[in-house]
């Protein structure tokens, strides 16, 4: 163990000394840490351990995104999302998931996949990150939704591109990964920048929660 007690910003050695797992369930994990801090003392940090997810911001050729409507309970209402979901399967690439959960959801495959952005949800207490993909060249195929959970109440909505950012201005849509997805589908779309190929590496994937759940 390395104690760092450096006074220089940026150079201090944020070591764990103890960790307790408070919670494992099936979609997180609470733990809390015992870190060294600078100066040598030690400070508890409660982490949520999170799978990771993926997020698609599907626009088809006339400038329409598709957007679920679906409830999300800590929240206790109705969202309107980007289709998305969570990396639960074991050694799958996150495009094979995004491929998986835009069928699911939204009834949609894609021709032309990039990445867009990837949103740590909030790095104060929870290593969950969401990579969001950019989907175009659209089919419309039968939905295949699995489960009978908030799934199966699922309804979908397709609008125009610029006023589903528009929504997210005025404050109507506040998901974190469909904030993000479409402000940077937007930039894209729009000629002010280009996305990432799909397949470029993801440096800040959780995988803390998913070795937890692949090792039982």
């Amino acid at each position: 163990m390395s104690q760092n007690s450096s006074t220089e910003p940026g150079t201090h050695e944020f070591d764990v000394v103890a960790s307790e797992d408070i919670h494992v369930g099936r979609v997180v994990a609470l733990r809390v840490d015992d870190v060294v801090m600078p100066g040598g003392r030690t400070a508890r940090r409660e982490i949520v351990e999170h799978l990771g997810a993926v997020a698609i911001a599907a626009v088809d050729a006339d400038g329409q995104v598709t957007l679920v409507s679906q409830y999300r309970h800590p929240i206790g209402r109705r969202l309107l999302e980007l289709p998305a979901g969570l990396l639960d399967v074991a050694e799958e690439d996150p495009l094979v998931t995004a491929q998986r959960e835009l069928r699911e959801e939204a009834g949609l495959v894609a021709g032309r996949w990039d990445t867009l952005v990837d949103m740590a949800a909030s790095t104060g207490f929870t290593d969950e990150v969401v990579r969001i993909y950019l989907a175009r060249d659209l089919t419309v195929v039968d939905r295949e939704i699995a489960g009978g959970d908030e799934e199966a109440d699922i309804v979908l909505t397709r609008m125009p591109l610029a006023d589903a950012v528009q929504r997210v201005l005025t404050g109507e849509l506040i998901n974190g990964a469909t904030v993000s997805g479409l402000l940077a589908a937007h930039a894209v779309l729009s000629g002010a920048t280009e996305p990432r190929s799909a397949d470029v590496p993801w440096r800040d994937r959780p995988t803390a929660f998913a070795a937890r759940k692949h090792a039982d």
